[in-house]
């Protein structure tokens, strides 16, 4: 039989439905509103969606997402010229907040305004500005060697386990004060009161 060479009304009907009411609407609802019969519009759905089987309507359906995207696109220039198109309806209806709204939003996009948030948890919530000021940058400070570390390149030197695991005994035994009163070292002297 082989594949069409054009798309029947009904095809366009089932990608523009499916298309222009996508996230509100299943490929059978599409189908249904396409002409489709109801007992068979899960599989013509399915068929109308596989490649394979109906490659111009998939290819059909991809040009009109396209085309949606476009149309919808949010760029720079056209977010800040609809926002002065908002700002200028609401003042021409005395909607001076609205029109306030649509501004800030548009100095917002333009990188006019800063939102500058300060979060205070803890014991930071006691803090002023100015003390919190401060922390941030004795913690920059007291980072500043890591934060500008330079890599460098070297050798790495292997430890003998045998020596690393016998100064660790001596520093556990010098730490413990039970263990010191028992075998007490030569320079070590006992306080009396």
């Amino acid at each position: 039989m082989g594949l069409p060479k054009r798309l029947t009304e009904m095809q366009k009907r089932f990608a523009e439905y499916l298309v222009f009411n996508e996230g509100r609407t299943t490929g059978a609802d599409a189908a249904i509103a396409a002409g489709y019969s109801e007992k068979r519009a899960r599989v013509e759905a399915s068929e109308l969606q596989n490649p394979r089987l109906s490659p111009l309507v998939v290819q059909y359906i991809g040009a009109l997402r396209e085309e949606k995207l476009k149309k919808y696109e949010v760029t720079y220039d056209k977010h800040v010229a609809e926002l002065g198109k908002i700002r200028e309806e609401a003042l021409k209806k005395g909607a001076f907040s609205a029109a306030t709204n649509a501004e800030k939003n548009r100095g917002m996009a333009a990188g006019l305004y800063i939102d500058r948030k300060i979060i205070k948890t803890g014991k930071l919530e006691e803090m002023s500005e100015e003390q919190l000021e401060a922390k941030m940058k004795k913690i920059l400070e007291d980072y500043a060697p890591i934060l500008n570390a330079k890599q460098v390149e070297g050798e790495a030197l292997e430890v003998n386990e045998a020596s690393q695991s016998s100064s660790h005994k001596q520093e556990e035994s010098s730490s413990d004060p039970q263990k010191l009163e028992s075998h007490p070292h030569p320079d070590h002297k006992k306080q009396t009161t």
